[in-house]
């Protein structure tokens, strides 16, 4: 019994870990209260982030041509939030 509730405390621990890394970056500025050119400034820099990971799961699939830009596409917009 002890180590299932071990064992789901740990799960439990790496999926909220999960969601944080996976709001948006438009969420993440606005829980950040950022505004201006911090914000603008921020959200380039987590769209470029965002561009380089969806590059490398793309990468890691195998895509190609428009499966690739497709996937890459929904990938960046979804991380970014826009």
């Amino acid at each position: 019994m002890k180590t299932m509730l071990i064992a789901a405390l740990a799960l439990g621990c790496l999926t909220g870990q999960a969601f944080a890394q996976g709001a948006s970056c438009a969420v993440q500025a606005t829980d950040k209260k950022l505004a201006g050119a911090a914000k603008t400034s921020f959200l380039g820099k987590c769209e470029k982030d965002a561009t380089a990971a969806c590059d490398k799961q793309a990468a890691d699939r195998k895509l190609n041509g428009a499966a690739k830009t497709s996937f890459t596409k929904k990938c960046v917009t979804d991380s970014v939030g826009t």
